[in-house]
């Protein structure tokens, strides 16, 4: 294949840089994002200020006239506007000291014009925009279907015009024929699809409309079809391997743990924990996704699986992804394993295990007493974070690794874990996840992995109430939480308080993310979070960050009551102290309100926890403040949310606010969030502006696409794992998986 300067010369190679395009094979695959009707112009009305445009429409006016003169001035000064219009609406079009463009535009001629939406005396203008006159009639025999042919808009850059990529692309579309079709005859004819290089040039110059879905039809297949074949050939090499059963034992510490459960496990608990059985038995290694809401009970079942593994004779490793959710983990399972967890210690059970801690701020006799432990095999229960895939960490027999938050794990961080068994045996994975994904998803993200799911939660956890409290708008709502936070502190429980930040200075908080550019260009501008009604002074603190927040509350609506501070930063001590002293107020340094990060997202169980108020809530995603609410209501006391903003309504912000206060179902949230975001942000970094990009495909709306292509993919690999009948297929999949691929491989 010829190099792409080669194809379109050195400075339009250059320009395609800025889109991340190097080869001819990424300039084939730089698709349409939209298509014009040559006999449709652009509904100028619908533009809106600030919006970079592609319009199609016609000259209306043009005229040129000279601005006021201004001393020291030495030459003439213009400008020239030109309208352009729908029909319906108008657009102006200014251009300053540029004459001689007047004779381009002339009136009822048919142009793309590209720019950036402004407005100028209440009138929308583009300055200075890009132009293409567009022919309305062809000058060959092709003239009588010229003006149904559509015309492709492209994603474009400030230093390459949609029209020339599509310049570039008809000097590139002649050697689509070389890169062949991946797939074969047979393939295609199941599929029901066209040849790639037909549906290349139908995407590029469509001759109608036609062309074009059917051209879509192709490339999008293409997209879902690869993924899932390399997910079907990992699926099945994992089938393949060889694992050590864990059937499990009479009388065991599994036994004993479920005879001092003090609640009944529910239905979707049993089924679950059945289908694990089953395959702990098998003598290949267990790959399940395991996802459901907050608080569905997800740690009891993974935990039982676990004990099942101890009591086949191996151990079994929980890996989470940060400090205070593995120490969290690590006490939760000491509490619900009581004696069980201390075998061979005064007063362990005889039939139980122990249960050890991993972190890399462990200190150095704690560090050398629990290698100590996991090597010989005493620990049948080990919790750690990234510090478990160092070398030094050797299991004596690891049988089970459980990933909790999977999202923040890669594949090789737990092919890494999988490898410490020292055996050919591969150790049995679950994967734990309670972000509630919808089934397309899973099949696309979490392709290598059956996916079970909890929905019911269990007896005792109390409803989430969640409120939007726009605090501009009505800063009696926000005196009435921090009155609210007092009389929870005063009937015996405690609060959260959430910020996005530590310190007004620090842009996130622990490296999280400000979900989205539109959340942080909304940009809260938190004033009068903490003013009471009535006053008139300035507001106690800039920004919503924990090292602010604390004070002001303290010397404020929180006054009197035992507030502490929990965030990434501090050390694993100060976390745990602090995390034991939230979690017991009835200590006398016990504490009643936690000011947090997204420390606290996951994991966190206090069940006395009964109200958490998120400041600058808009800054957060919905899946994430699903999650944090999801730390409330753990007890008999029923949880409130409330969602503190300084957003103006009728925001997208807003909107994102309302629809999580509106609902407390987590898979109903997870596909409005996946439709109001791109693919390429569920999908990973990786995706979105790549090469590899999921253009064409939504998960959400080609969800018959994505089935199909996982059967075909799942029969394909059946019947030829190594595709070795299909060499074209076989170098296709190839090259998916290369460095920036894998990158979004990994995430699932």
């Amino acid at each position: 294949m010829a190099s792409l300067a080669g194809v379109v010369g050195g400075k339009a190679a250059k320009a395609l840089g800025s889109l991340g395009i190097t080869t001819v094979e990424q300039l084939l695959a730089h698709y349409p994002r939209r298509y014009e009707d040559r006999g449709k112009l652009t509904e100028l009305a619908s533009l809106r200020v600030g919006e970079p445009v592609t319009v199609l429409a016609r000259v209306a006016s043009v005229r040129t006239r000279d601005l006021p003169y201004r001393p020291g001035q030495k030459r003439r000064r213009t400008i020239t506007e030109a309208v352009v219009t729908d029909g319906t609406g108008s657009l102006t079009l200014t251009f300053f000291n540029q004459p001689w463009v007047e004779k381009d535009y002339r009136t009822g001629r048919l142009g793309l014009f590209a720019g950036t939406v402004g407005e100028f005396k209440r009138e929308r203008q583009l300055l200075h925009p890009r132009a293409r006159f567009v022919a309305e009639e062809a000058a060959d025999e092709e003239a009588a279907d010229w003006a149904d042919r559509p015309i492709p808009i492209y994603p474009a850059t400030d230093k390459v015009d949609t029209w020339q990529i599509e310049d570039d692309l008809r000097l590139a579309l002649p050697l689509a024929a070389e890169l062949g079709d991946p797939l074969d005859g047979g393939l295609r004819r199941r599929a029901g699809v066209i040849d790639r290089p037909t549906a290349l040039a139908w995407v590029h110059r469509p001759r109608d409309w036609a062309q074009i879905t059917r051209a879509r039809e192709r490339l999008r297949w293409d997209e879902a079809f690869g993924v899932q074949v390399v997910l079907a050939q990992r699926r099945a090499a994992a089938s393949a391997a060889p694992a050590t059963p864990r059937p499990g034992r009479t009388g065991g510490v599994r036994d004993a743990f479920d005879a001092r459960l003090p609640f009944p496990l529910t239905a979707g608990q049993q089924e679950v924990g059945e289908v694990l059985d089953v395959e702990l038995a098998g003598t290949h290694p267990m790959h399940r996704l395991l996802q459901g809401e907050v608080g569905s009970g997800k740690t009891v079942v993974a935990l039982r699986a676990m004990l099942r593994v101890v009591d086949g004779g191996g151990q079994a490793a929980l890996l989470a992804p940060t400090e205070v959710l593995a120490a969290q983990h690590a006490r939760s399972i000491r509490t619900l394993l009581g004696p069980l967890a201390e075998a061979g210690m005064l007063g362990g059970e005889a039939e139980g295990t122990r249960v050890v801690l991993l972190t890399g701020s462990l200190g150095g006799a704690a560090r050398r007493e629990a290698l100590t432990e996991v090597a010989a095999g005493t620990a049948g229960i080990v919790v750690g974070t990234h510090a478990l895939l160092e070398e030094r960490v050797q299991f004596a027999d690891l049988g089970m690794v459980v990933v909790d938050e999977q999202h923040r794990f890669g594949v090789e961080q737990r092919a890494a874990l999988a490898a410490k068994t020292g055996a050919a045996a591969r150790p049995h994975t679950l994967v734990m996840t309670a972000t509630p994904i919808p089934r397309t998803v899973a099949m696309t993200v979490f392709g290598d992995l059956e996916v079970s799911t909890l929905r019911e939660l269990p007896a005792g956890r109390s409803p989430i109430v969640t409120h939007v409290v726009p605090a501009q708008e009505r800063p009696d709502y926000l005196a009435r939480a921090w009155q609210r936070a007092r009389e929870e502190v005063a009937a015996g429980r405690q609060v959260y308080v959430v910020c996005p930040r530590i310190d007004p200075g620090t842009p996130e908080s622990d490296g999280e993310r400000l979900l989205d550019d539109e959340a942080a260009s909304q940009g809260a501008d938190d004033q009068g979070l903490f003013r009471d009604p009535g006053a008139q002074e300035e507001p106690l603190r800039p920004a919503a960050a924990v090292e602010a927040v604390l004070p002001a509350l303290a010397e404020g609506p929180l006054a009197g009551l035992r507030l502490a501070a929990l965030t990434g930063r501090m050390p694993a001590a100060e976390k745990d102290d602090v995390m034991a002293r939230f979690a017991d107020p009835s200590r006398p340094d016990g504490i009643d309100v936690l000011v947090a990060t997204t420390v606290i997202e996951v994991g966190v169980d206090v069940p006395n926890a009964t109200l958490m108020v998120v400041l600058d809530a808009d800054r957060f995603g919905v899946s994430q403040l699903h999650q944090l609410r999801g730390r409330v209501g753990r007890g008999a006391h029923p949880g409130l949310c409330l969602l503190v903003t300084n957003a103006p309504a009728d925001t997208p912000a807003r909107e994102r606010l309302a629809a999580v206060a509106a609902t407390t179902d987590g898979f109903e949230l997870s596909r409005y969030d996946l439709a109001a975001r791109r693919e390429g942000d569920v999908l990973g970094a990786s995706q979105s502006g790549s090469r590899r990009s999921l253009r064409l495909l939504s998960v959400l709306e080609h969800e018959d696409v994505i089935v199909r292509a996982r059967e075909e993919a799942t029969r394909l690999v059946a019947e030829d794992p190594d595709l070795a009948g299909h060499p074209a297929l076989a170098a296709w999949v190839a090259a998916l998986v290369d460095e920036e691929h894998a990158e979004y491989l990994e995430k699932s």
